[in-house]
């Protein structure tokens, strides 16, 4: 992608199910579990680099011992940096200690991190609050066993303010005024309610309260308990739990905006953010890792028993389609035809762009998550050209020449890796963005494969903000001198925020919508942005329920390629010789490609749950207003 955004964050559960003496008579090793849980966040780097956490849980320890570990990381590097030390710690021990080095149980009573429950986080942070306390997993601390509560998670929450003020009226005081604190604090609650709850019972049927502690164990009702807190959340979520005597849960949002998978076998149970990255650290085939059902919760009791429940009622699912345009690994075999067949369908705009003549036509890509897509768009060329060769040959059967078939035969589908990105560079511009002459810089090109006889076409997963567009890619291709250069995004045009995981709070931020904005200026209707804004104004204070997106009525007098060519214009930079067009992706298009990931709110402004319309209400008003703030 281009345009750099914040996106996403990765979890990775793990439950060993046999005792950690298996692991080392089957692995060779007791650290089995940590060294899978660096595997497992390793494979999900691409879903956060902002920070990264590990946290572990020993079970059945005696009273006195530590039996949570965690450890947490803002590094360049944060996965490579908690493990490092984690092994640090694990070695020193081992060191000090030559009598752990063949004794599991001493290694697990003495060590940190040697457990049987596991949870990993890697992170984007959205709020672009980098601190180490934004960092997951996050930890609520108590005496009771069974009231520490460990949460991580890959979601946004679109009402905290709501979410805050209702734990406000329980009587507690949250210590900040953020999404991750108040979910951890509203499952905490309940959490701590059932405990109560069971321990009264059990009291009054004649146990101890030692033995009570067993009994809430075995009681405790984690469904009921996520059930009670959820009821309110409007946002996407992948939410994942550990509990201090060793339950554990990962439970995902009713319209299933937010990714989950698990695999079960008489070893493990583990969850993660992406299915590949199971079947690759565990070595299990494409079938038997399951996708968590939107408002189901998995629910891993102590005793190693594993459950499906429903906790929220499920709504119209409507996975985040920028999970298979963009954001999860393409090792995904769906996720890699899904992209191949983005850059196919997108094909026929591309060849009415330059007028049929792929026999002028480079083909390349941005790199590199654009490549699975650009190999669908050459696929696709391809067969153009051997239908044309087809016709040809059909037509001149009778008195084609072995010269003529051979010359007709070898002509061909022309691509190169044009774009070359220069990543160090990019890491160090990033912290001004005012050196345009280092901007330009981010992409090199390659010299000599372009004629100037030639268009250029040069396909992106997504054009956001069109600002690497203009400010570098363009400029550098325009160094090759082709005729035309036709940049292609495998995805529709973004005309609203993102406000379930994504970073795009602003809708001025939004190339898209400052295209719409001029063509309104150009065409005398600027009128209706202060009618928008009257109407997005009279529902400032209405419930999420009753707010509409009037923000829609923004690009409603124009077709979808007529924003495209204002788009065109706009990040077209000064002194470029070549004609410039983008070309965007259909909706059509993207839902026929990606059929089981239908969440197209960016594109469409049809958000899943009611706080999406709040949000996007909110964003115009701000842009309206001149307020610089997120939405939410």
């Amino acid at each position: 992608m281009s345009d750099a955004i914040k996106h996403e964050c990765g979890i990775a559960l793990l439950r060993l199910k046999k005792p950690l003496e298996f692991y080392k008579e089957k692995y060779g090793t007791a650290f089995y579990g940590v060294q899978k849980m660096y595997l497992l966040m390793e494979k999900q780097h691409n879903r956060g680099q902002d920070g990264a956490g590990l946290a572990s849980i020993k079970l059945d320890v005696a009273p006195g011992q530590r039996y949570i570990s965690r450890i947490r990381s803002n590094d360049a590097n944060p996965i490579k940096d908690v493990f490092a030390q984690v092994n640090e710690r694990i070695n020193h021990e081992l060191l000090e200690h030559p009598e752990y080095q063949n004794d599991v149980q001493l290694q697990k009573n003495n060590i940190p991190y040697i457990g049987e429950l596991f949870l990993g986080h890697v992170r984007y942070g959205t709020f672009g609050k980098n601190s180490i306390e934004s960092v997951h997993p996050f930890l609520r601390q108590n005496n009771w066993m069974h009231r520490n509560l460990i949460v991580a998670g890959n979601f946004n929450m679109t009402n905290v303010k709501e979410l805050f003020d209702s734990l406000v009226e329980l009587g507690q005081h949250p210590k900040e005024l953020a999404d991750t604190v108040t979910v951890m604090e509203k499952i905490g609650h309940f959490l701590d309610d059932e405990v109560t709850e069971i321990y009264k019972q059990a009291k009054l049927e004649g146990f101890t309260k030692q033995e009570a502690s067993k009994v809430i164990v075995d009681r405790l009702n984690i469904p009921r308990i996520l059930e009670r807190a959820s009821r309110n959340w409007d946002g996407g979520y992948a939410m994942a739990g550990l509990l201090g005597h060793g339950d554990a849960f990962v439970m995902r949002d009713p319209a299933g905006i937010r990714p989950a998978y698990f695999y079960e076998d008489d070893e493990i149970v583990v969850v993660a953010s992406e299915r590949p990255v199971i079947q690759t650290v565990f070595n299990v085939p494409f079938e038997k890792v399951q996708e968590l059902t939107p408002g189901n919760a998995i629910v891993i009791k102590k005793d190693g028993s594993v459950s499906l429940n429903e906790v929220r009622t499920p709504l119209v699912k409507k996975a985040c389609s920028f999970e298979r345009i963009y954001f999860s690994r393409g090792s995904d075999a769906e996720i890699h035809q899904e992209r191949k067949k983005l850059g196919r369908l997108i094909f026929p705009a591309i060849l009415k762009s330059i007028d049929n003549d792929t026999d002028n036509t480079v083909f390349s890509y941005i790199p590199n998550t654009a490549e699975t897509s650009f190999y669908g768009m050459t696929e696709a060329a391809q067969d153009f050209l051997n239908q044309r060769k087809t016709a040809e040959i059909l037509k001149n059967r009778d008195t084609l020449s072995e010269e003529k078939l051979a010359e007709i035969l070898s002509v061909k589908i022309r691509t190169e890796k044009v774009a070359i990105k220069d990543a160090k560079l990019r890491t160090f511009i990033t912290e001004d963005s005012s050196r345009d002459d280092l901007v330009a810089h981010v992409y090199d090109v390659t010299y000599g494969v372009v004629k100037t006889t030639d268009n250029l076409v040069i396909i992106d997963d997504s054009i956001v903000r069109g600002t690497t567009l203009k400010q570098s890619i363009i400029k550098m291709m325009d160094r090759l001198k082709p005729k035309k250069i036709v940049v292609v995004s495998s995805a529709p045009q973004i005309r609203y925020p993102d406000c379930y995981g994504i970073d795009m709070a602003k809708l001025e931020g939004l190339v898209a919508f400052r295209a719409a904005m001029e063509l309104l200026k150009d065409r005398g209707l600027l009128h209706i942005v202060e009618e928008v804004y009257k109407k997005s104004k009279a529902q400032e204070n209405l419930k999420d329920a009753e707010v509409v997106n009037f923000v829609k009525e923004i690009y409603a007098p124009f077709t979808d390629e007529e924003i495209s060519d204002k788009i065109s214009e706009m990040l077209t930079p000064e002194n470029t010789h070549a004609e410039v067009k983008i070309i965007y992706q259909t909706v059509d298009d993207l839902h026929i490609a990606c059929p089981k990931n239908l969440g197209d709110w960016y594109f469409t402004g049809d958000y899943p749950t009611n706080g999406g319309n709040r949000v996007v209400n909110k964003a115009f008003l701000n842009f309206y207003e001149g307020n610089d703030a997120r939405a939410y």
